[in-house]
């Protein structure tokens, strides 16, 4: 057995309290060894935690990592206008060399900013997969099923590629890859293909994920044409089960709260891209009161514009609070476990907890900063002040994917070359 000890630092707990002590690691079975004071002697290799903070691996609920191309290509227009004039004309071009080039830069990206799972939904995942595999990090995939613009056989085919691809990458890179059944969204998948398809999405024994209740305008629809709100809708189709999480969840009423809770349906709340889209205010406080599980998520890059779980962090405490009307709502412990354990607990990984036989996912972010001085409350600093570039180190199953700033899996240099390329001649073939 290879072990690593990070050493020296303060270690933010399961229950939200922060204590000093060293972080044993086993590498090869990529999990944690123990919590405690002097555990250096006993390591291979060594971490230097001294004057940082260590969390858990940040957990990114919900994203397109390779929208990284579309990073500022689109912005300043409402959800519909945005996805139908800009960026499903453009994923149109997508071919998989470009995914790769954009899954590359998110990789890289939130490497350098601490996030080790992330749950993704998009096109050609399979190359994301191996991207994934490569960059050592931890991902629960699937692949984006729309039936608006398609004939009956093209939506057969897409929800059919869905299963095959959940039933394909899951359990690839030694586990740290699961899959789902990811339909888009109640809105851009006709009711008979759910109907359908998710049944066949349950005999995988994979979860379902989609986008639910984003907008007003994914509300009303559903209402005038089925005559209930969408997650009673969603209920029906079978799409409300405890191993499912929806992403948004922003106009959801008392109701759709109830039914939340009561199928132990998980909600990732993405603040940032929200706010940016206009969406709405999700009633955040109100589903935690209800005992919701709530993850964070970034959303993709061209709705963001970043993939900073710090960033999201407080986003998402800032505008709890505003939503709320109410300054105690969403406090910095219930952010710092929306970031770690909740969004791990949402998407269903056994990570975001720094405790023994938890998977080795380990942040380590530096201290010495003007903005982290003095250091009143390391928890309210994580969800109010830190900063994706105050990462110091970052660790995927036991495995050092980033050392004082340096990214050991991926060539940093050569992957923001082909990300430029690819997104100029993705943009290029677009606008032809």
């Amino acid at each position: 057995m290879t072990t690593l000890a990070i050493t020296g630092g303060h270690v933010l707990l399961p229950d939200i309290t922060v204590t000093r002590a060293d972080v044993l690691v086993d590498q090869d079975g990529g999990e944690i060894l123990e919590i405690g004071a002097d555990l250096a002697g006993e390591a291979d290799e060594t971490l230097d935690a001294s004057a940082s903070l260590v969390t858990p691996g940040f957990v990114n609920g919900h994203c397109h990592v390779a929208m990284t191309l579309l990073r500022g290509y689109a912005d300043d227009k409402p959800l519909d206008a945005w996805l139908q004039e800009d960026i499903w004309p453009v994923e149109a071009e997508l071919t998989a060399a470009t995914v790769r080039a954009g899954t590359e830069l998110g990789t890289l990206e939130m490497i350098k900013s601490g996030t080790t799972s992330f749950a993704d939904m998009y096109f050609f995942v399979p190359t994301i997969a191996d991207v994934v595999d490569e960059a050592g990090l931890r991902a629960r995939l699937g692949h984006g099923v729309i039936s608006v613009g398609k004939d009956e056989a093209a939506v057969h085919e897409d929800a059919q590629e869905g299963l095959e691809v959940a039933a394909e990458i899951d359990g690839m890179a030694e586990g740290r890859i699961t899959s789902a059944f990811m339909p888009h969204s109640l809105t851009t998948v006709d009711g008979q293909y759910l109907s359908e398809y998710v049944p066949k999405a349950r005999e995988l024994g994979v979860p379902v994920h989609y986008h639910a209740n984003e907008t007003k305008d994914e509300v009303t629809p559903i209402v005038e044409s089925h005559g209930v709100r969408p997650l009673a809708y969603a209920a029906e189709k079978g799409m409300l089960e405890s191993e499912d999480f929806i992403a948004h969840g922003v106009h959801v009423d008392e109701s759709e709260i109830g039914l939340l809770a009561e199928a132990e349906t998980s909600v990732i709340h993405c603040p940032a891209s929200n706010m940016k889209l206009a969406s709405g205010m999700a009633p955040v406080q109100r589903l935690l009161e209800a005992g919701v599980t709530v993850g964070l998520g970034t959303d993709g890059a061209a709705s963001n514009n970043d993939l900073s779980m710090l960033d999201e962090a407080r986003d998402a405490a800032m505008l709890g609070k505003l939503a709320a009307d109410d300054a105690s709502a969403v406090p910095a412990e219930a952010v710092a476990e929306m970031l770690t354990q909740g969004s791990a607990d949402a998407i269903g990984l056994d990570t975001g907890r720094i405790e023994a036989g938890k998977p080795a996912d380990l942040a380590v972010i530096d201290l010495e900063q003007p903005h982290l001085t003095p250091r009143h409350d390391l928890v309210s600093h994580l969800a109010y002040a830190a900063a994706a570039s105050d990462v110091r180190h970052t660790v995927c199953d036991g495995q050092v994917l980033m050392r004082d700033r340096e990214v050991l899996t991926l060539d940093e240099a050569a992957v923001r070359a082909r990300a430029n390329e690819a997104a100029e001649t993705l943009v290029a073939r677009a606008e032809d």
